[in-house]
């Protein structure tokens, strides 16, 4: 038996005995290339994918399950001979599985050759470039300073940033949490969108936890065609760029270019890897408190899959942040299946936020998308 014969045996073995629980949403993504018809079931609001075509589908399989061996070679030339295989229709699922293999492997120059036939071939920008390879998982102690904006935003807060500049600095990633932010001025803007842009330029890694409160104090101050409040206007740009809201960001940069008359900043998301921080592309801005899985997740170091089980005891809705899990094995992917048909049996909604593509591939291979929401990250 072959290398990719015995990988895909484990799976197999992996879902043995396994109970069959109702469908639930994994991704809006097409893997076939083609229209995949959808079976809409009303019940409970859930949606049913069916079956891809077989041929792609054996190649989808057969790249989550090498990688999940880490064979990362030989799943990107799976990926590679389809995509590059005019007769196969390779979908936009499969494509970005070979461009999250390309980030999770550093394989920057590989990524960049892709990313322009992605984008002509599916009309839409293709996906940032981000070094997924040397994204380490934190201890307790390896956690960035973490700090709290509370009260009021003013000027009064001058030393205040002062002091987050030079911690930032100090340590080279901060986190910076507003939950406690309850009011917000333009003098008070001006302080902390220059912080965030002073931050930027000495290259410390920041992520901002729970701003969309901060966002929606920030939306109700501006008035397009209003020329006031223009550091107000300039930190909601900020702000948005870190919550990851593209279209929204877009459609505030032209009511500014009216407004103020001048070019508006360019949309570049802030999000980044910082230790210790739910921080990604999608969702910067969750709390740090969540479950998170991390890293190489094996057999042998679940601990962070059992322990979901004693964190949703008390909750009816979970998010889990992957942001940096890059790789899971299937030993830990069947301990998760089971993990999350437990608590989908107890009523309870599990959602694995921001999964790379490899991963969340195998997780559709093990099934473990039924028995939990599955969001891709962008």
């Amino acid at each position: 038996m072959g290398k990719r014969d015995a990988g895909r045996g484990s799976a197999d073995d992996a879902r043995q005995g396994q109970p069959k629980p109702p469908p639930t949403e994994l991704s809006s993504l097409d893997f076939t290339g083609g229209d995949i018809p959808h079976a809409l079931a009303q019940c409970a609001g859930l949606v049913e994918v069916q079956e891809m075509d077989a041929g792609v589908g054996a190649v989808y399989e057969e790249a989550a399950v090498l990688y999940a061996n880490g064979d990362t070679e030989e799943a990107e030339k799976v990926l590679d001979a389809v995509i590059d295989d005019p007769a196969a229709s390779a979908g936009e699922g499969l494509w970005m599985m070979l461009l999250d293999l390309y980030r999770l492997t550093g394989k920057r120059q590989r990524f960049e050759s892709r990313v322009l036939d992605y984008a002509t071939r599916f009309e839409r920008s293709p996906p940032p470039w981000e070094d997924l390879s040397s994204q380490r998982t934190a201890g307790r102690g390896d956690a960035a300073p973490l700090v709290n904006l509370a009260g009021s935003l003013s000027s009064k807060a001058s030393a205040q940033f002062q002091q987050i500049g030079v911690i930032g600095r100090k340590s080279g990633a901060i986190r910076i949490d507003l939950a406690r932010l309850r009011a917000v001025d333009d003098a008070g803007c001006k302080l902390f969108f220059d912080l965030l842009r002073q931050l930027a330029a000495d290259r410390v890694k920041v992520a901002v936890l729970n701003c969309q409160q901060l966002v929606n104090m920030l939306a109700g101050q501006v008035s397009p065609g209003q020329a006031e409040n223009r550091e107000i206007w300039l930190l909601l740009l900020e702000m948005l760029q870190y919550t990851g809201e593209q279209d929204r960001f877009e459609e505030l940069a032209v009511d500014y270019a009216v407004t103020f008359e001048e070019s508006p900043p360019s949309w570049e998301p802030r999000a980044q890897p910082v230790q210790g921080a739910a921080a990604d592309s999608g969702a910067p801005c969750k709390s740090a408190d969540g479950p998170r899985l991390e890293g190489v997740i094996t057999g042998a170091q679940a601990d962070s899959i059992r322990k979901l089980a004693a964190f949703a005891a008390d909750k009816q809705a979970v998010e889990v942040d992957c942001a940096q899990l890059r790789r899971i094995d299937f030993v830990s992917a069947g301990t998760l299946f089971n993990i999350l048909a437990t608590l989908q049996a107890q009523g309870k909604l599990v959602v694995l936020q921001n999964v790379n593509a490899m991963v969340g591939a195998l997780l559709r291979v093990m099934g473990v998308d039924q028995v939990a929401q599955v969001m891709l990250r962008s």
